[in-house]
């Protein structure tokens, strides 16, 4: 079997990045088990983040993969779906079993010779949704 190239953009990873795939899960999850809790326990990608000159880390492609994975939650919700728990992955940039450390899925950069951490621009954003109860438009 060969497999399917979609024009989707990836991740570090080379994961594709198709959101509308979060909300199928949940609702076939939803219809084929009665309505049943659910808890997204880990939502996240990995991309190529690097400290800039002015020391910040701007990560927007991990803002629009977040931003558009949540309103597909939302639309989930909306529909009926029971979902009890959205837990993004990662807090740190951590040790990955598969790609050790040269994967970075955090909203919080770690520097990994000196352990410093400097929070993303996700995780400004995050901050805001949460505070917000939603996603800003």
């Amino acid at each position: 079997m060969q497999a399917v190239e979609v024009d989707n953009p990836k991740t570090d990873m080379g994961w594709e990045i198709y959101p509308e795939g979060l909300y199928d899960i949940l609702m076939a999850i939803h219809q084929n088990y009665n309505g049943i809790d659910i808890y997204i326990t880990e939502n996240g990608a990995a991309f190529n983040d690097i400290v800039n000159s002015n020391g910040k880390v701007v990560d927007d492609y991990r803002i629009y993969y977040l931003y558009e994975h949540l309103k597909e939650v939302h639309r989930a919700i909306s529909d009926g779906v029971n979902l009890k728990g959205y837990y993004l992955w990662s807090f740190l940039d951590n040790f990955e079993w598969a790609e050790g450390y040269a994967k970075r899925f955090g909203i919080v950069f770690v520097d990994y010779n000196n352990q410093n951490r400097i929070i993303k621009d996700s995780a400004y954003w995050y901050s805001q949704v949460i505070k917000n109860n939603g996603l800003l438009d």
